[in-house]
Formats: C-alpha cells, structure tokens, sequence
C-alpha cells in the first residue's frame, strides 16, 4: 500500500497556525521560534506563506526538492514556498485560472529571494524545449539587470530593492512560458543623489568602477577610485560576500542573453557614467551689479566631460544649471537661480536621468521577453514590493509605501474572506458572516478624490500662491481634522494638543499595522518633483541615442505648458491600475519575515518579530481564517488517515467515503456541533477536535505497533525452530554420507594395495626377459657395425687415392693454359702501340698541309671578323628559335622563352615588353563597346570587392550577363516588362528576408538607370518601386554569402516599411550595376558600399542587427538566417575549405 504523508506528521511546534491553540501573540511567536530554531523557516497560515529569512544557505532548495513537492497537494507535505509555487502553477495550468503571488515583507525580510525561488520552481517544472528553455532564460536573467539598477545595501540588508516590482509571466495551454512583462513602482531615485549613512548608492555604480576593463572605463572617462565622486558614499562602499568586479560580469552576460545589443550596452554605461560625472559638478556664488545673486560652476572640466558622453553643446547645458525659463501663455521670462537652486536642478536632473533609464530598461527588457503569439495567455503574476514602513523619521515615501500596503491589506482580506465564502457554499455549508477590521476607512482618507490626503497635497501644490509644508498641514488640519484614524497637535481634536509624542510638524495616521507618525518636512517637493523645462529641452538637444527617449516633454515642437502630473497623482493611478490587475487573478501570499536585524544566522529577535507579525496583519488573517471552520480535509484522505480508530471501517471501508466519516465520527462520539458535512470535505470547527483525533490516531498507532511487534516476534520465534530442526536433519544425513563414504574409501585403498603388488611382480618378470633379450640383439649389433666400419674405412682410402690423381692433372693444365694466354695479351698490346704511332704521325702531316694551304688567307683582323661572324649566327639562331616558341596572344599569358645566353639578357627582357605591348594593343582593337562597359565593370567590381569579400574570387570568371531572366522575351513577364519605360540594367530572382523569422521570399529585382523594382516572381505584380536616389548605402558582409541591405534615406515615402534585407546568387554584379548607375549619374550622390560582418538594418520603427556568423558545412552548404530576439538576425555562413 502507498505511504500517505501529511502535514500533521512529524511536525515542529504548528505548520498551520489556523491549527494554533489557544491563539496568542506569544503562542504565534512561540511556534515561530520553534520551527525557526529547527530551520522550519516555512509556516502556513491557511493558503497563505510565512517566511522567516535564516541569513544562510539551508538544503531545501535541492532538485530533489523540486520533485518531491512537484504535483502535490498543498497540504500533504511540510510547509514549503515550492508548494505555493507548485500549487498556483497546477492551478494556471490545470484549472486555467490566472495567478499572482504577493511577496510582502520589510527591507532584508528576503522578499527578492522569495521571487526568485517562485520562478525558478515554475522554470525546472514546466516544459522543455530549444525556445521554451531560452523564454525562461531569459526571464530569469532579467532579474540581475533589474538588481544592478535597482538594488543598493542598506543598513537592514546588503542588497534591498529599492523599487516595486510586479512580473506577469505569460504561459500557453501547455503551461510552457511564452514571455512576460514587467512592472516597476516607486523607485528611491533619490538615493542617487543622497544615501543615509551606513548604506551604498545603487549596486551599478560601484559595478562599473570595479568589473568595466581599463579601456572601457577610458572611453567613459571614469576613474576607478571611489572618492573621487560626490555621489557615491565612502563609508560603505567595500561590503562583505559582495563581489562587485564578478557582479559586473553577469549583469554584462544577463543583458546580452535578454537581447541588448552591444551599441544599447554602451549607451546605458554611457548614462551611468554622465550621473557620476554630473555629482561632481559644483557652484560658486555670484553676485551681478543689480545685486541679484546667481551661480556659476566652479570647474568645468566634470561638465565637459558629461557633455562629450551625451553629445550637448557644454554652453547650452551650462546656461540651464544658471537660468530658469518660465513661460506662460504669451509671456517666457528669464530668472537666474542661486547656488541653492543650482544644487537642486542638478540633483533633480541626476534623479530624472537615472530614474528615466531604469524606466527605459524595463520596458526594453519587456520588449525582449514579451510573447510573441497574440493568441491567449495564462498569466501569474509575481508582486515583489515594499513592506508596511516604520521609520523613526518617516516621509512622503514611506507614506505612499504605507498606502499600497493598506491597498493589498484591503484586497487580501476581501478576496481572502471571498474564498472562504465560495467555498463554504461550494460545499453546501452556510455562511456566517465575519468580524474583522474593515481597512476600507484608512484608505479613503488617504486616496477619496475630495478630502483624501493625496487629493489635498496635489491641491496644495498646483495653487497659486505661497505653498509650503506648513500650508499643507494646516490644510489637513482643517479638512481631516475630525476623522478618527488621523491625529495632529494642531487638529481640532483637543485630546492631542497635550500629546508631545506628536510634534507640530508632524501628523499621525493609525493604519491597520498601527500608528504610523509623518513628518511632513518635504511632502510637497517630493510630490511636485518638477524638473525644469530648461534642463529638458537641454537633454532633448543631446545626439546620444537614448536622450530624446528619456526626455520626450523636451521637444520644442511640442511644448506642452500644463503642469505634469504629480508624483502622489501617479503612485495612486499605478496602485489602482495594480488593484485592478490582482483582482482579476487568483491571490497567493507569501508573507516575509526578518528574524532579526544583524542579517546573523540563528537569532531570532521577539520585539522585532512581533513588529512585523503586526503590521503585517497575520493574526489578523489567523482570525478571519477560523471565524468559521478551522480545518476542512477531503472525505478520502480522511478517512485513508483516521480509518484505525474505528473497527468498522478498519482496515479497509467497502462504501463511499462520506458514509465512512459519518460512520467514523458517530463511532468516535464527536460532539455535532464540532464538525459539518460538505458535499466533498469535512469542516472541523475547533482545532481542539483535530487535535483529539490526531492524538487517537498516534494512541492507534502505538497499539497497532505493539501488535506488529508481538506477531513478528513469534513469527521470529517459530522461523528460527523451523530452521533449526531442518539444519539438524541436514547435518545428520551429511555425517551418515560422511561415514560411508570413508568406509568405502578404506576398502578401496587395501584393494588398490593388493593389486599394485600383484603388478608389480608380473612387471618384474617381464622386465628381465626384455632385458636378455635386448642384450643379444645389442650384441649382433655391434658386431655388424664393426665390419661395416672395416669395409668403409678401405673404400674412403681408395676413393681419396682416385682424388689426388685427378687434381694433379688439373693444376699442370691450368698452368699451361695460363701461360698462352699472356704470350697472346703481350702481341696484342704491341700490334695496338703500332696503329696508335701511325695515327698521330698521319694527324701531324695533315695538319700541317692544312696549315701550309690555309695560311696565305689570315691577316692581322682576322680574330674580329670571326667574333662578327660568330656573333651574327648567334643572333640569327636566337631570332629564329624566338620566332618558334612565342606565347600566345593572351594579355594575361605571363610566359616567355627562357634566355639561351646570358649576353641578350637586356635585349631579351626589351623584347618581351615591346611584345606584351603590341599583344595587348591588339587585344583592345578586338573589343566592341558592349565588351569594353562589362570590362569596366568588372575593374568597378575588383575596387570595390577585392580582398574585402570571400566571395568575389569565385565571381571573377562569370560573366555579368545582366538580364537573367530575359524579361523582354520571356512572355510569362510581358505584364511586368510593359510598367518599365526604362532599359533594363539587371533582372534577377533575389529572396527578401522576413524579419519575423529570418525565412527568404523570391522576388523578381529589376534595376534601370533610375530606380529599382521588386515584383512578386509568381504574378509579377510590382510590390516595391524606390528611386535609386533614396539608396543612401549598401552593406554587405566579409564572407561567402549572398545577404545584403538596401539603406534608405530617412524621411523619404520609400522608407516608410523600412530597409530592404535581401539576398541573391550573383550579389557581386547587383552590387557593381547599383554603384555604377551611382557614379555615372550626375544628379545622385555615389552610393556608399559598407562591408561588415554586423550592421543594423531599419525596420518600420525598430532597428535590427544582422550579424554573420561562420558554422561547420551541414547537410546544405548555403547560409541561413535565423532570428534570435527581436533586436538580432543571425547568418550562418558555412566555413569554405
């Protein structure tokens, strides 16, 4: 049988505190140190996630974690975040309900961490495949990006998200992730400018300096060392087990992987380093002969640098930190700004900038990670935000914190008691209505459009007139006066003016966690966070590729004199615009605690944990849980696990389970009132009830136990006899094998000796019979070969006689014949010395008569005219032999006769140059005009492709044939070949590329003098017509492929859809023919030919890298283009060998 577990086995103090009896803050807390003391860091309350931060790494977050908790039932293990996670992702997937998950808890309560579990449990469950695998990636790495920018130590934890953030992710009907979009809230931008003491500016700062290269840094005209900028504090910049140089390094590999291209890369580091450049620059005061005080900046240097980074003239942005424009319907005036005010507009421009780019980088990374089906979606969401706040000095931020805490304090309680309701009538249970605290009263008084907190503060500040924090006061003073959960020493209400806990400047709201005190010091410029429209209009003017995004309200051209809304205005519509968001979907909670506040492993704080449990509302929540029924529990596991306590349904029920409860609790004597029958579970009122049967079940257990036990033991008992006597009748009849087998061997043995006697004596006898007989033969033997041995003995004598005569013989022959041989040798040699005589002496007389004949013909020059005559036969030789072997008329036959004598070496090299002249010569008699104009386009093509591209080597012996699809004559194009009044440059089949999916399109391209035309190649309908004018460039790539883009001029109705990204087997001509009619034609500029293995093509609104890659040759040698993310096309080009 199956092992059933449950919550209720082997638990530490509680798992459920809906289970805590009695309940009481120590009870509540008791059971929290239990659990947290045993590393139970995990507490239920109903559906609902407590989780305490234990400061160190636990192993519960093991794979074998993830699929032990993986398809199971919310309760059937301890508790656990991979339940909730693995419990919402069921939901979404099975039941098709959408889900969100809300993380809550105080600055190092482990929120972030909590976020990140929940995604990576959804990211190892769900499906697997080549794109689902890069979609969770993806949304995985967005998270060190948000981090860098927007997570900084603080003195509560070492990297505290300083921003709300809420994901949807987006899922199939498979439950496979598609996507996701990202909602950010609130960010504390003004911690860029100004950082408590003891806490960090944003981790990105301090993650350049360390981790960028040298180079880098150089380009951004940054320095390394920390001191040197007014914005980063000192004091805590080096924090323990935090690697900021390493860090740099994943935040750079995370942007990639979620598509930032390497030019949006170095635009945003461009941004973060123009906010460390702007801290440091700094005023000095000045007075005009008006006696109106101005400011004027002390060191330029800072502020020509952050000029040079973003691109602005250094005058303009230098005349906006001096001067404020303010312009009113007909009228602008000028005013100067002191000192004070320069220091506010450059910490209001830092705020702005970097506030804007972390804005800008969320909605990049959406663009990156969003889906890209249309079809519908199955959502969870993930809400990672601010806790309730506490503060001994708390301001506008940690009051519009408090707001969205009551806003989610508010939602939880009505969709916490909306699901006890349903399922109360679900299951056919009545409903009984609920005490609780109704947190509805706090909100409107912070957000009613009339009288709300908020409405008033946005009055106050867009009134004319005097508006400071004290008018503001005074205003709430009046209007919120009376209302019972707002307290002030200057209210109406006289039961605080002798409060001197509440000090004049301040006002006190009671929220739902408790009271909470505001100093209102900095409400209404915190609220009005105006930036001036000086310094926008100065950003607007900047060439970076970010700035005009960043400041849109900057543009001249659209001026735009209403005041922009508020910060409270635009906190209050995200919080609604969230509301609305959650109440749509299915709520889970996780409810984050921190131990204690020395981030220390083991501590566990009580004062500091019962802050929490209190402003968190958890038992609050406890109470609303067990209004009506504690527990409830499915009639099968119920049964399956109370079934021992009954005879009649132990140990197995043959009926429906309902009747096996009914029988179980009637036979237990269960008071009616304690528990009721719903149509599928069983409600059990007081947790006292569970508890009683828990305890019969483990009384149960022990006796089944003691019964297992007893029965094994003389189930032991009688084995062990058994096995006993069956070994005594296996040694008896071993032992009895034994003793006969010994007896026979005894036997054997004297037989065996009898026998071998008898042998031997029978041998014995033999033995000497063979030897006499051996003796005698042995003998006659002898004998034989003694006479044998006489009569060879005289043979050999014989024979050796016989021998020396005939050698005697031999040798005198030899002898004499050697003696003729040489008497004959010595008469040839005399008769040859004889002949040889003669020779000579004839040679003598002849030269002599030839001497004597000839000499009357020599004078004295005669040496000279034969070196002449000798000369003239060389020289005709050498002619003659030149005339046979000429190479051949071809311009580019380098070949030529070898020199045959080192004299004519000058005349031979003059006559190889007069003939490759004359050759030539010949050769460009022999052209006609057309021959001449392909000639020239193929030295246009060599200038512009040799050793540039890997291509054009194969293209150089292939004509440029221009028409290939012979247009003119071929009547399937007579209806394309009749919208051209023009000549025909090039007609080719090129393949345009989607940017969708990287797949190619045949299209018929046709190029005249003017323009350029693709038709469709099937019905030769014209689908684009672009004058050769609006192609600004061409580009192309280094490698074998034939992928090329056609860039158009900005602004012209031709590049309304975009560039053109086309390929085409003979890109070598195309690309010639386009540069040609460029040069030739006197009213357009030459076309500009770029040659680069990654370039940007425009696409409608969004611009595109193309990127060439070369890959091992495959089954197909062609390149492909395959989309990676929405920014980048990648080409693989296979390697050439």
């Amino acid at each position: 049988m199956e092992v059933k577990t449950s919550l209720l086995d082997n638990m530490i103090g509680v798992g459920d505190m809906v289970l805590l009896e009695p309940l009481t803050a120590d009870s509540f807390l008791e059971n929290l140190r239990n659990r947290f003391d045993h590393n139970e860091i995990y507490t239920y309350i109903g559906s609902v996630v407590i989780s305490l931060n234990p400061y160190r790494s636990l192993p519960i977050y093991t794979p074998d974690k993830v699929e032990e908790y993986r398809n199971r039932n919310f309760y059937e293990l301890s508790p656990h975040i991979y339940a909730l996670a693995d419990e919402a992702y069921r939901s979404l997937r099975d039941q098709d309900k959408d889900q969100c998950i809300l993380i809550t808890g105080e600055s190092g309560a482990g929120k972030t961490e909590a976020s990140k579990l929940v995604m990576s449990y959804v990211a190892a469950v769900c499906g697997k495949g080549q794109e689902v695998n890069k979609v969770k990636e993806q949304l995985l790495q967005s998270n060190p990006v948000l981090e860098a920018f927007g997570n900084a130590k603080t003195v509560r934890n070492d990297n505290s998200s300083r921003f709300g953030k809420y994901m949807d992710i987006e899922f199939d009907f498979k439950g496979d992730p598609l996507g996701g979009v990202i909602s950010n809230y609130l960010l504390e931008k003004s911690r860029v400018v100004k950082q408590p003491r003891g806490e960090r500016n944003f981790h990105i700062f301090y993650q350049l300096l360390s981790g960028a290269s040298d180079e880098t840094l150089k380009k951004l005209k940054l320095e390394r060392d920390f001191s040197k900028y007014n914005y980063l504090s000192l004091d805590s910049a080096a924090v323990n087990g935090l690697d900021d140089a390493a860090n740099f390094r994943t935040v750079r590999n995370a942007m990639q992987i979620v598509g930032f291209m390497e030019d949006e890369l170095h635009s945003v580091l461009e941004l973060v380093a123009a906010v460390l450049k702007l801290g440091n620059i700094e005023f000095k005061h000045e007075s005009r002969c008006n006696g109106i005080d101005e400011s004027r900046i002390k060191d330029k240097n800072d502020l020509k640098e952050m000029c040079e980074l973003l691109g602005i003239e250094q005058s303009v942005l230098e005349r906006a930190f001096s001067y404020r424009t303010v312009e009113a319907k007909l009228e602008k005036m000028s005013t100067t700004l002191n000192v004070a005010q320069a220091y506010c507009a450059r910490d209001a421009l830092a705020k702005n900038l970097y506030s804007r780019l972390f804005s800008w980088l969320v909605t990049r990374i959406n663009e990156s990670i969003k889906a890209q089906t249309k079809a519908r979606h199955k959502v969870m969401g993930v809400l990672d935000i601010y806790g309730f706040e506490i503060f001994e000095d708390n301001s506008f931020e940690q009051f519009v914190i408090n707001y969205c805490n009551e806003k989610l304090q508010q939602i939880f309680i009505e969709l916490t008691l909306r699901e006890e309701q349903e399922e109360y009538v679900r299951e056919g249970i009545e409903w009984t209505n609920i005490e609780y605290f109704n947190n509805a009263i706090i909100c409107d008084l912070i957000e009613n459009n009339q009288n709300g907190i908020l409405a008033m503060l946005d009055e106050e500040c867009l009134r004319p007139g005097t508006v400071t924090d004290e008018t503001f006061l005074d205003k709430l003073n009046t209007i919120c006066g009376e209302h019972q959960h707002f307290e002030s020493r200057l209210s109406k209400n006289s039961k605080f003016l002798t409060d001197h806990s509440l000090p004049h400047n301040c006002f006190r709201i009671q929220h739902y966690a408790g009271k909470v005190l505001y100093r209102v010091e900095g409400f209404v410029d915190k609220n009005n966070d105006l930036l001036y429209r000086d310094l926008s209009q100065a950003m607007f003017k900047a060439n970076h590729n970010l700035m005009k995004q960043l400041f849109p309200e900057g543009n001249p051209a659209k001026v735009n004199l209403k005041r922009p809304p508020t910060a409270g205005f635009q906190f209050k519509a995200s919080v609604g615009t969230l509301m609305k968001n959650l109440q749509t979907k299915n709520p889970n909670y996780i409810r984050c605690i921190k131990p204690n506040d020395k981030k220390t492993p083991h501590i566990f704080t009580d004062s500091l944990v019962r802050h929490q449990v209190s402003y968190l509302g958890l038992m609050e929540n406890v109470r609303v849980r067990r209004a009506g029924y504690a527990f409830r529990q499915p009639y099968e596991p119920c049964l399956e696990r109370y079934k021992m306590l009954c005879r009649r349904t132990w140990p197995h029920w043959r009926g429906p389970a309902r009747e096996g409860v009914e029988v179980l609790m009637g036979d237990l004597q269960v008071p009616h009132e304690e528990f009721s029958y719903g149509r599928s579970k069983i409600f059990i009122r007081n947790p006292r009830t569970l508890f009683f049967l828990e305890e019969r079940r483990r009384q149960c257990l022990r006796d089944l136990a003691t019964l297992i036990q007893k029965i094994y033991r003389g189930w032991k008992c009688c084995s062990r006899f058994l096995l006993l006597k069956k070994s005594q009748v296996v040694v008896a009849a071993w032992y009895r094998r034994y003793a006969q087998q010994k007896k026979y061997q005894q036997i054997k043995s004297a037989t065996t000796v009898v026998q071998s006697y008898t042998r031997g004596w029978q041998a014995r006898k033999l033995l000497r019979e063979l030897k006499y007989q051996k003796k005698c033969e042995k003998a006659a033997t002898t004998i034989a070969a003694y006479w044998h041995g006489t009569q060879a003995r005289m043979e050999l004598r014989r024979l050796k006689q016989e021998v020396r005569n005939k050698h005697a013989v031999t040798v005198i022959w030899a002898y004499w014949q050697g003696t003729q041989a040489r008497r004959e040798l010595r008469r040839l040699k005399e008769e040859a010395r004889r002949r040889h005589a003669v020779a000579v002496i004839w040679a003598y007389w002849k030269g002599l008569k030839v001497r004597r004949e000839y000499r009357k013909f020599f004078r004295a020059n005669a040496g000279k005219k034969i070196y002449n005559f000798a000369i003239q036969r060389i020289a005709q030789k050498y002619f003659l032999g030149l005339k046979s072997s000429l190479p051949s008329m071809s311009p580019i036959d380098k070949s030529w006769p070898v020199r045959p004598y080192v004299f004519l070496d000058g005349v031979h090299s003059e006559l190889r140059r007069i003939f490759h002249l004359w050759r030539c010569k010949k050769y460009r008699s022999e052209f006609t005009s057309e021959k001449k104009a392909v000639f020239e386009e193929k030295l246009e093509a060599s200038e512009l492709f040799k050793d540039k591209k890997t291509l054009y080597p194969s293209s150089v012996n292939q004509p440029f044939k221009g028409d290939y699809l012979e247009i003119s004559k071929n009547p399937k194009y007579q209806k394309l070949s009749s919208t051209v009044d023009e000549k025909v440059l090039l007609a080719d089949v090129v393949n345009k590329i989607n940017r969708a999916n990287g797949k190619g399109t045949a299209r018929i391209f046709l190029l005249t003098k003017k323009n350029f035309i693709l038709a469709d190649q099937k019905t030769g309908q014209v689908k684009a017509s672009v004058p050769l004018p609006d192609v600004t460039s061409v580009s192309v790539s280094t490698q074998s492929d034939g992928f090329f883009a056609l860039k158009l001029r900005e602004g012209s109705a031709s590049a309304v859809k975009g560039d053109f990204l086309l390929s085409s087997e003979h890109l070598i001509e195309l690309i010639t023919k386009l540069h040609h009619v460029g040069v030739t034609a006197a009213d357009q500029e030459q076309l500009n030919v770029d040659i680069s293995d990654e370039f940007l093509v425009q696409f409608k609104q969004d611009k595109v890298c193309v990127k060439f890659i070369q890959t091992p040759p495959k089954n197909g040698n062609g390149a492909s283009c395959k989309r990676r993310n929405n920014r980048l096309l990648e080409v693989s080009v296979p390697l050439t060998v």
